[in-house]
């Protein structure tokens, strides 16, 4: 039975759909307002993995996700700007052009990862009238009150405010975000329609029942979810933990507000990508995206790759050096494969351990293990082949297209050593041969074979 971790309850569970084989889930999609890193990606790769592991699991999948093109303002305090408009500002161009730029390119950095599209993709700005009405419902139930500044949630009628991060509203409030908007009667109140500022004419505005403006973040998973699954209670819900204690307290709280049940029965949350052990900043210049991966020379699977070894639930530390060491892994991997025929009759034992790691909140790393288990072992290589692409149905590592994906990766020569090789090559013309076998020795302990070929200079990692 797959198990999986549980924000909610804070401990790993079986998994029981409340209308099995069937499973709804809700993706929380990205902010379309600059581009998606790897750091995003990664997590965007674990939901593909959970859709991926379910649908081995035999359960018929419906996943939405959600494409926020406007409402979510630069703080989570309900202050700032809107990050549409301060995208639209950054690049020179309109809030409805930025959304389209960048939501092509996360899917353009999706599909380089082999991310399966969700069933039902669904944009904010489409869906304007039904987060009025469900703002409305909230305010027939006496959970709204108006201010200057906009229509809020008032959390301190919602007695389980804060359920999802352990803690309840008084807890919360020692902690409390710095930021408070004048008016607001708790600091854990949130925005659910903002009023558009006097004197300012804004790119995304909408009239309303409440005034002229646009809603806020949070409102617009919550219409969206059960909309979108045609329920108000999903199985699955997925984000960031940086969500976990307000944007998801937040939809908990107004959900459960409206229809009187459970929003969620299941919360799967991923953990932070680290970039040489230090937060992705612009200012460090550490962001990095899946085209920028590919301009060094990786193949985007070989990053899959790399997200595959660190459980979704752990911190991941992302160096090149590790992205070049999982391109060999997935070179030999790709190039082992590529020499299997004929898959017939699989392995029964490697598969079973294959689904024991999945299913074991989606031990991705075990289950890599598995795989290379299965290639050292004594099987026949027909039955390896059978298995090894059903295993791939979940890692979505295109071992199917092994043969012609053989030619395409290529090892990542190191500066250093392409310096080195262009040193060997002249002292060789000159006819330095002994100066040359010196260079090869270095090229040798920094963990590189070079052979001399018609063609060039053929590099190998030991």
């Amino acid at each position: 039975m797959l198990k999986i971790y549980n924000t909610l309850t804070r401990k790993v569970e079986d998994f029981k759909p409340l209308n099995p084989p069937v499973v709804n889930m809700y993706t929380c999609g990205p902010t379309v307002y600059d581009y998606q890193h790897i750091g995003h990606m990664r997590r965007y790769v674990g939901d593909d993995i959970l859709v991926r592991t379910l649908d081995f699991n035999n359960f018929k999948v419906k996943q939405v996700m959600n494409i926020t093109d406007v409402g979510h303002l630069t703080s989570d305090s309900d202050t700032g700007e809107d990050k549409m408009e301060k995208g639209a500002r950054k690049f020179g161009m309109s809030v409805w052009d930025i959304a389209k730029k960048f939501e092509k390119q996360f899917f353009d950095s999706a599909r380089a990862l082999n991310i399966r599209k969700p069933d039902i993709l669904m944009h904010a700005t489409d869906y304007i009238k039904e987060q009025i009405v469900f703002i409305q419902t909230l305010e027939k139930k006496g959970f709204t009150y108006k201010i200057d500044d906009g229509v809020y949630f008032d959390a301190s009628k919602f007695p389980d405010y804060g359920i999802l991060t352990g803690q309840r509203s008084e807890e919360l409030k020692k902690g409390a975000r710095v930021e408070f908007v004048k008016g607001k009667r708790n600091v854990t109140d949130f925005a659910l329609w903002k009023f558009s500022p006097k004197g300012e004419k804004r790119q995304m505005e909408w009239e309303s029942p409440f005034g002229l403006g646009f809603p806020g973040w949070h409102i617009e998973c919550s219409t969206m979810a059960i909309k979108g699954l045609d329920t108000e209670t999903l199985d699955i819900h997925t984000g960031g933990i940086d969500h976990i204690a307000i944007h998801h307290t937040n939809e908990i709280a107004q959900s459960e507000g409206a229809t009187g049940r459970q929003f969620v029965k299941y919360w799967v949350h991923h953990n932070f990508l680290h970039v040489d052990g230090a937060k992705m900043s612009k200012s460090i210049g550490n962001i990095f995206t899946v085209e920028e991966v590919v301009r060094r020379g990786f193949d985007p699977l070989a990053l899959r790759y790399l997200y595959l070894q660190t459980h979704y639930r752990q911190e991941m530390n992302f160096t090149w050096d590790a992205l070049e060491g999982a391109q060999i892994a997935y070179k030999r991997l790709i190039d082992e494969v590529s020499k299997f025929k004929n898959p017939k009759i699989g392995c029964a034992e490697f598969e079973g351990k294959f689904l024991d790691a999945i299913n074991d909140d989606l031990n991705m790393a075990k289950a890599l293990s598995v795989v290379w288990d299965l290639i050292k072992s004594d099987y026949p290589d027909s039955a390896k082949a059978e298995s090894i692409l059903k295993m791939n149905q979940v890692l979505g590592l295109d071992l199917e297209k092994a043969k012609e994906k053989k030619k395409k990766i290529k090892i990542v020569v190191p500066q250093e050593v392409q310096i080195l090789i262009e040193e060997r090559n002249k002292l060789r013309k000159q006819g330095s041969y002994t100066q040359a076998d010196h260079i090869r020795n270095k090229i040798k302990k920094l963990g590189f074979n070079i052979k001399d070929t018609k063609k060039g200079v053929i590099v190998e990692k030991i």
